[in-house]
C-alpha cells in the first residue's frame, strides 16, 4: 500500500515513542504529515525529528497543534496521564479533534477515556496493532479498529501510512476486544511452536530442516517463519516484550472471567510468562516463552 498523502492531509500528533511507536510515527513522518510529536523519556524523538517531525514540549502543545492524535504507550494509567494530567492532551485539544489509541488496553477503560472526552467535543478510535517491530519498521501493521464509520475514515490516512491492513471491527472498544483476542492466539501459537522446536531438538534433528519443511503446510504461522530461529538458538532480541504480552493476557483473561469464556491455554501461557518476568526474562521477546519449554525437557 502507498504511504503517498493525495491532497490536504491533517496534521498529526503522536504520544509515545517506544520500541513499535517511534517507527509508526516515522512512518507517518515519510509519508508528508506535518507531524509533531511527544515521548516522556527525552531524547527518543531525534529519529523522527530528523525526518521533519516537530518536537513538542508537552501532550498539550501536540494536541494543540494537531488535528488527529495517536497515542501508542504501555497501558490503560499511562494513556489516562497523557490525556488528563496536567499539560495533558485535554488541555490542548481543539473542538473536533480525533484520537487514534493504537495503545493495547481494556475495552471498558476505551470506552471510558471516550466518554470523558466526548464533552469536549473529541472523537476516539480504539486502534491496536500487531505484526511485531518489523511491521511497525516496515508500515505492514495489521490494524484493528473500534468507533463510528465516519471517524474510522477520517483516520484511514493516518492508519494507512503505518499498516497494509485495516479492518474496522465494531464500535468503540472492538479494536481492543480484537487484540485481546490477538493476544490469546498468539500465547497459543508461540507455545506450540516451542514444544515442536523442543522435540525437535530432544529428537537430534536438524530443526531448521524441520521449520522449512512445516512452512508451507498446515502448521505454517507468522511464529514459524519469524521467531521459530530464536527458539532454536534460545536466543531472545526484542521484538515485543514479554511483560507487554502478559499485560495484554492479563486484559484477555479478565474479558473472559467477565463473559464466562474459558481460557486454559492463554491461562497456562501467563503462568509461564510469570516465572519468566520473575527470572528477569521480561525484557526478552515474547518467543522467550520457548525457555519454559526448553527448561522443562532439560535443553
Amino acid at each position: 500500500m502507498s504511504n503517498e498523502i493525495v491532497g490536504t492531509s491533517p496534521r498529526v500528533g503522536f504520544i509515545g515513542l517506544g520500541t513499535m511507536g517511534a517507527s509508526m510515527a516515522a512512518n507517518l513522518a515519510r509519508a508528508g504529515f506535518d507531524l509533531t510529536v511527544w515521548n516522556r523519556t527525552p531524547g527518543r524523538d531525534a529519529a523522527v525529528v530528523d525526518l521533519g517531525a516537530h518536537r513538542g514540549s508537552t501532550p498539550a502543545e501536540v494536541a494543540a497543534e494537531s488535528d488527529i492524535v495517536v497515542v501508542c504507550v504501555t497501558d490503560s494509567p499511562q494513556v489516562e496521564e497523557v490525556l488528563f494530567d496536567e499539560n495533558g492532551l485535554v488541555a490542548g485539544f481543539r473542538e473536533g479533534t480525533l484520537v487514534i489509541d493504537c495503545s493495547s488496553i481494556s475495552p471498558l477503560a476505551t470506552r471510558e477515556f471516550a466518554t470523558r472526552l466526548a464533552p469536549h467535543n473529541v472523537r476516539w478510535v480504539d486502534a491496536p496493532v500487531s505484526g511485531g517491530s518489523e511491521g511497525a519498521l516496515k508500515g505492514t501493521l495489521s490494524i484493528m479498529v473500534g468507533g463510528t464509520e465516519e471517524d474510522v475514515e477520517r483516520a484511514r490516512p493516518v492508519l494507512g501510512a503505518m499498516g497494509s491492513l485495516i479492518t474496522h471491527v465494531g464500535e468503540l472498544g472492538a479494536g481492543q476486544w480484537t487484540k485481546a483476542i490477538n493476544q490469546v492466539i498468539l500465547a497459543g501459537t508461540y507455545l506450540g511452536v516451542a514444544e515442536g522446536i523442543a522435540l525437535g531438538l530432544s529428537a537430534g534433528l536438524d530443526v531448521d530442516k524441520v521449520v522449512a519443511a512445516l512452512s508451507g503446510g498446515a502448521a505454517g504461522s507468522w511464529i514459524l517463519t519469524n521467531r521459530s530461529g530464536r527458539m532454536i538458538d534460545d536466543e531472545y532480541p526484542l521484538g515485543f516484550k514479554i511483560s507487554l504480552h502478559r499485560k495484554d493476557l492479563a486484559i484477555a483473561l479478565e474479558l473472559a472471567h467477565q463473559t464466562g469464556a474459558q481460557l486454559p491455554v492463554a491461562t497456562l501461557a501467563s503462568e509461564f510468562e510469570d516465572e519468566l518476568i520473575a527470572q528477569g526474562h521480561g525484557d526478552d521477546d515474547n518467543s522467550a516463552l520457548a525457555r519454559s519449554i526448553r527448561q522443562r525437557s532439560g535443553l
